[in-house]
């Protein structure tokens, strides 16, 4: 199995920019797909498997196909509170490092994290990139993730984040959520801007 040949095909496929594909032994055992945000992340995710089991003849679970959307329009250099500008992850073997990018006023605010490549460990490392990427805006304080979960609410999955922070004023913690709309990533750094954004001030 020619795991390179697979991701420059599946690069191709219209509004898909990049395919990444962790394997283990001719295994796939997850596919991140960074796409443009002209297509539902569901249409996305049946192209991919359309075409790896038209081309290759392989059969791609959706559970291990994982969408990111970024575009100019979730841009809005008007809003004075930051912006997601891209969500990406890199796996590395065993482990993975998700990079969550913010803009804000012209700037762009990286936050990163490492752990491993498990799905049950993704949306924390998520959570944990954003947390770093907020971190950087403010002025001294110290953030840590303490948990990230995902309820049901009547017919809605919820993401929904708990942050301990540390600074000027002590020790105080703050809750954020935001509602997932298929994008379980996007939805989790939402949830970290909402449980902070109001900690976040203008620049001098």
């Amino acid at each position: 199995m020619n795991i390179q040949e697979i991701e420059e095909t599946l690069s191709r496929l219209p509004s898909v920019n990049a395919v990444r594909i962790a394997a283990h032994r001719d295994e796939i055992r997850e596919v991140h797909v960074l796409a443009a945000p002209d297509k539902a992340p569901k249409q996305v995710v049946r192209d991919v498997q359309t075409l790896a089991l038209a081309r290759f003849g392989i059969t791609l679970d959706r559970r291990t196909i994982s969408v990111v959307q970024i575009g100019p329009e979730r841009l809005d250099p008007g809003d004075d509170r930051p912006a997601i500008k891209g969500v990406h992850e890199i796996p590395e073997g065993t482990r993975t490092t998700v990079v969550v990018t913010l803009a804000w006023h012209g700037e762009d605010y990286v936050g990163t994290a490492t752990g491993p490549a498990a799905p049950t460990a993704r949306l924390r490392l998520v959570g944990e990139a954003a947390v770093r990427a907020v971190e950087s805006l403010l002025h001294g304080d110290a953030l840590a993730l303490d948990s990230v979960g995902s309820p049901v609410i009547g017919m809605r999955t919820v993401m929904v984040v708990v942050i301990v922070s540390t600074g000027e004023r002590g020790e105080e913690v703050a809750v954020g959520s935001a509602i997932s709309n298929g994008d379980d990533s996007e939805a989790t750094v939402r949830a970290v801007l909402d449980a902070l954004n109001r900690r976040i001030t203008r620049p001098d």
